[in-house]
């Protein structure tokens, strides 16, 4: 199964090349982030015409996430757990139902937290503190579980050509790195470390 993740940044403006590259590259699942429409807005039929099923939390303007999955989506949940004040459409999780099983997909748009002497920080922060606690209670039922997105982390400085540029910004901030490492403490892989050569 091919799933895939694409902070497309407006889906409306970049509609031609989304539905290019579907015909193109023919993914089972896709996560997309920033799709800066609200629901009704989102080109829903002339996706699903390719043979997607769709599903979307949208915001005006800003934010939002979808699903498309050419395999049923089930149990589709908008908004991480752990704050109802939250109203930033940055997540969203389906069940995708296969015939050997389900994989739980969870597509998401991690707070970019900058400047990172501002709340927005600690909001960010606070979210991956709350997909922390998400991940944990979901690998308890022990179903296949991804993390699809753009999670604006800098991990490691091999992920930068000028890490140096990057000190003090949100995204490479030691409380950000730590945050994430946590996550794949749980015994999460990271797909693009898996696939190549980075350290």
């Amino acid at each position: 199964m091919r799933i895939a993740t694409w902070n497309v940044n407006s889906v409306r403006q970049r509609l031609e090349h989304l539905l290019l590259w579907l015909r193109e590259c023919q993914p089972d699942v896709v996560c997309l982030q920033e799709i800066k429409c609200v629901d009704e807005a989102f080109p829903r039929e002339t996706i699903e015409a390719l043979g997607y099923n769709v599903v979307t939390h949208g915001q005006k303007t800003f934010n939002g996430v979808a699903l498309l999955s050419k395999f049923p989506l089930e149990e589709a949940t908008p908004r991480l757990a752990g704050d109802d004040a939250d109203v930033h459409a940055r997540f969203l999780e389906g069940v995708v139902s296969l015939k050997r099983g389900v994989v739980r997909v969870a597509c998401l748009y991690l707070p970019n937290g900058n400047p990172p002497e501002t709340e927005k920080y600690n909001y960010k922060l606070k979210w991956m503190a709350r997909l922390l606690e998400y991940s944990k209670q979901t690998l308890k039922t022990e179903e296949p579980l991804i993390l699809a997105g753009d999670f604006n982390v800098i991990p490691a400085p091999q992920d930068v050509h000028n890490p140096a540029a990057w000190i003090g910004d949100a995204l490479f901030k030691p409380q950000t790195r730590e945050s994430y490492q946590a996550l794949l403490g749980l015994g999460l892989t990271d797909a693009l470390r898996a696939v190549t050569d980075a350290a």
